[in-house]
């Protein structure tokens, strides 16, 4: 059989094919399916065919075999197989193809696989074909999967097409070139010639476009949006002329006339008058237009009106129109539509600590939403109570949360429980409000309550002399109701212990004393000893106050018996105690009174920066200190073994370091973590002991007479980043000090990337033994936002034996109100730092 003769056959036997199926048949067969097994074989089936015609360069049915391919991808198939095909589409003359190849092109291409370079050309081409249909599928599919190469390509005929009379083309075109400036923002300078007429079309869709190129270059570049604010006035004038036209069918969405260009307006507005006194001062007016003529009824007005207020939030807006913006998002909380609610409390949420009295006109109605169903309306609503929170209020307000607290959810408990406990601190208005405030929160959700609430409420009774029969007897209450809740416990048991006796005498004025023996008094602290529910933080705190009342109580023999029984518990602490309480009775027993006897008052000071915070009523007031640099002293060994195990060292047994005056509540954790040793500088402490001469001279001996830094010199040592996490940045810069070289300067550098202040901020930092470490005080106590400022510390590293720096950190500091605690460990310090 010769070629032709070939040819022929084949020719005559494709004729003989029985056509592929069309699209509708396929949906309408592939939705019979019943299962997805079924299914399944019927896309395999299909897609079998749809190779088989690829194969034989069907021309005839490729557009119909692509189409399909389409609605197969689009159900979750691969497809990948037709990519080709579409650009054989793409080249073809006919418009079907080209819709249905360009389309395809968009699906199945993007950026990462070659191939959609191939069809660079073709775009090209159709950019300039004569049919304005054509040219729109060329602008769409640039737009919507163009890579950087190619935009870098065709630029210069989006330009051009930016420039025409045809509006269909127009805002196409302006699409496009957003797409083009997102992928080479180089390119933006192009576009800037073609965008000075498009704000003056008529046609609504180019209008659009061009407003959403404008916002794109002034996002992205700030002499764009310095030259682009000379257009307010005529941004302003196309808002208005929407608000004040009448009736069009063809842009008319629910009464308003086109919604989404308003919207577009207002965020364009957004940008050109922040931070710009004379943008904000042009539009003010038409934006209290817009939010006293919006219609609230739809959906459609809430969305303008939402878009207003954040634009008069962000720009330099008249208060007059602040209190309008806040009482719009109060009129959102009365919405039956949860999604403007929620809305409405994240908006008021972001603007309370600028607009705080206008925000607090709509308190009530915070407040109500904390009953409301959605869980992510009420978490809102219980922060942005939280941040209302004052000294006015603080009653009524407790009292809301309070009741919140108690039929809340569990998820929202631990952090309702944290904001009693903070706005109490600083808002009480009398220390009996504090102590039965933290007391409710206790018996209610104590098991949701941070660690440091314990210790921060036995600080707060110890200090309120006047309170301690009042609060022991309360608290012995509490217990005998009930036993479950572990951090009230440990609190009543400590107290018991301290003031065990006041609670037998019957001494408390402020409520009407109860009749309690030593011996109920002891039986319930024996039963916490065996209880099911005690954890053995629990125990250990019944059987100190067993002990403690020995000297408060005339039943001593019986509590010999009690402390002699733990002497063989199985839990190690316990244990170790009632050997130690033993061992008091029988060889110390002369010093048992003075050793038991009452806690001193607590003083609460800041540890970290020149401002020292002395706690009064609630109330924080600070007061100037001077920082002083402390003199040395040396640390016992026995002192830094929880030190040793931290950080892995134990070759060692010395470690030299600056001793505050007193201990301090802020640093408190960190000093129990690393063996009650003391690793930030402080007010400077009594005349320390001198330093025997055998141990090698402290990292500051000597410089007493001198300035602190006047012989560092600058060496080679590359900085570093010790800690970034959570918005936070720690960077650490080096120096030597001359002439020892085996000090080592560490300067830290704390910058915050949120957009809240980080206040309370606390640098704290611990070395192994091998090293002698000395932490001055910061520049500050407060972390800047959004990278505004940087916080300083000094530390100065002695390290004699040129051992690997290994360092342990340890970050405090406040957030929207929140406390954050963090620790990290850095080993990666530079060669040069310790060699």
């Amino acid at each position: 059989m010769s070629v032709d003769d070939s040819s022929h056959f084949l020719a005559s036997l494709r004729l003989r094919m029985p056509a592929p199926i069309r699209l509708r048949e396929l949906i309408r067969t592939i939705r019979t399916a019943r299962t997805q097994a079924e299914e399944r074989e019927m896309i395999q089936k299909e897609c079998a065919a749809i190779r088989s015609s690829f194969r034989e360069e069907d021309n005839t049915y490729r557009c119909r075999n692509v189409a399909k391919l389409l609605y197969m991808h689009m159900l979750g198939y691969p497809a990948h197989f037709g990519q080709l095909e579409c650009l054989k589409l793409i080249a073809s003359q006919k418009f079907t193809d080209k819709r249905i190849g360009y389309l395809g092109a968009m699906l199945l291409l993007d950026e990462r696989q070659d191939v959609h370079l191939l069809m660079t050309n073709c775009i090209k081409n159709d950019l300039n074909h004569s049919t304005q249909y054509v040219q729109g599928l060329a602008l769409c599919t640039l737009g919507c999967m163009g890579s950087s190469e190619m935009c870098r390509d065709l630029a210069g005929e989006v330009e051009k097409l930016l420039k025409t009379s045809n509006s269909y083309l127009r805002k196409k075109a302006a699409l496009c070139a957003v797409h083009v400036i997102r992928k080479v923002p180089e390119l933006m300078e192009m576009f800037l010639p073609a965008t000075k007429n498009l704000l003056s079309e008529k046609n609504h869709g180019v209008l659009h476009t061009s407003v959403v190129l404008l916002t794109e270059m002034c996002e992205r570049s700030p002499d764009m949006l310095a030259h682009f604010r000379k257009l307010v006035p005529q941004l302003v004038r196309i808002l208005k002329n929407l608000i004040m036209s009448g009736y069009s069918p063809e842009h008319d969405v629910s009464g308003i006339s086109d919604p989404f260009l308003q919207v577009r307006i207002l965020r364009l507005l957004r940008i050109l008058g922040k931070s710009d006194d004379d943008s904000s001062e042009a539009m003010n007016d038409i934006l209290a237009q817009v939010a006293t003529n919006t219609e609230t009824s739809k959906n459609v007005g809430n969305a303008i009106l939402y878009e207003t207020v954040l634009t008069i939030m962000d720009i330099k807006s008249e208060s007059g129109l602040r209190v309008l913006a806040i009482n719009i998002l109060g009129r959102f909380l009365l919405n039956n539509d949860k999604n403007i609610r929620y809305v409405a409390l994240t908006s008021l949420l972001k603007t309370v600590q600028t607009d705080h009295n206008a925000v607090q006109r709509h308190r009530s109605t915070i407040v109500d939403c904390l009953k409301d169903l959605d869980v992510s309306i009420k978490r809102r609503a219980m922060e942005l109570s939280f941040a209302l929170v004052n000294g006015n209020n603080i009653r009524g307000m407790m009292k809301e949360l309070l009741y919140f607290l108690d039929s809340c959810d569990p998820e929202f408990k631990a952090d309702c429980a944290s904001g009693v406990f903070l706005a109490a601190e600083k808002y009480a208005p009398s220390k009996r409000w504090h102590i039965d405030t933290i007391m409710r929160v206790l018996t209610t959700a104590g098991s949701y309550v941070r660690d440091d609430s314990v210790p921060n409420l036995i600080q707060l009774i110890t200090n309120s002399v006047e309170m301690h029969a009042y609060t022991v007897q309360r608290l012995y209450k509490a217990l005998l109701d009930d036993i479950s809740q572990q951090p009230l416990v440990q609190v009543a048991s400590w107290c018991i212990g301290e003031y065990g006796d006041l609670l037998v005498s019957g001494q408390c004025e402020e409520e009407e004393p109860i009749q309690v023996t030593e011996d109920e008094v002891l039986d319930v602290l024996e039963g916490l000893l065996v209880s099911n529910l005690s954890t053995p933080v629990t125990r250990g705190y019944s059987l100190t106050a067993i002990m403690k009342l020995s000297t408060r109580f005339s039943s001593v023999n019986r509590i010999k018996k009690v402390v002699s029984i733990y002497g063989s518990s199985i839990d190690v602490e316990l244990q170790q105690r009632a050997v130690e309480y033993n061992a008091l009775f029988k060889k110390y027993d002369h010093m048992r009174p003075a050793l038991l006897e009452r806690m001193p008052i607590m003083e609460k000071s800041a540890t970290n920066g020149p401002t020292e915070i002395v706690q009064t009523n609630g109330e924080t007031e600070p007061s100037v200190v001077e920082p002083k640099h402390p003199p040395l002293v040396t640390q016992p060994a026995n002192q830094a073994n929880d030190l040793l195990v931290l950080l892995g060292g134990n070759d060692v047994p010395v470690i030299q370091t600056t001793m505050p005056t007193k201990p301090a509540s802020a640093g408190g954790e960190l000093l129990e973590l690393l063996g009650d040793l003391s690793l930030s500088g402080g007010p400077a402490p009594a005349p320390a002991p001198s330093v025997p001469t055998s141990q090698p001279s402290f990292l500051l001996d000597g410089l007493s007479s001198q300035p602190l830094f006047n012989d560092i010199a600058t060496a080679a040592i590359p900085p570093m980043t010790a800690y970034n996490k959570n918005g936070l940045k720690i960077d650490f810069t080096f120096e030597r000090a001359n002439p020892n070289p085996n000090i080592a300067v560490i300067t830290i550098h704390a910058s915050n990337s949120t957009e809240a202040d980080m206040t309370d901020f606390v640098f704290q930092a611990a070395v192994p033994k091998t090293f002698q470490l000395q932490l001055l005080s910061p520049s500050s106590n407060v972390v800047p936002a959004l990278n505004q400022g940087t916080v300083t510390q000094v530390i100065r590293v002695l390290n004699p034996q040129k051992q690997q720096l290994r360092m342990r950190i340890k970050l405090t500091y406040t957030l929207k109100g929140s406390p954050v605690q963090d620790l990290a460990e850095v080993n990666n310090f530079p060669p040069q730092s310790w060699q």
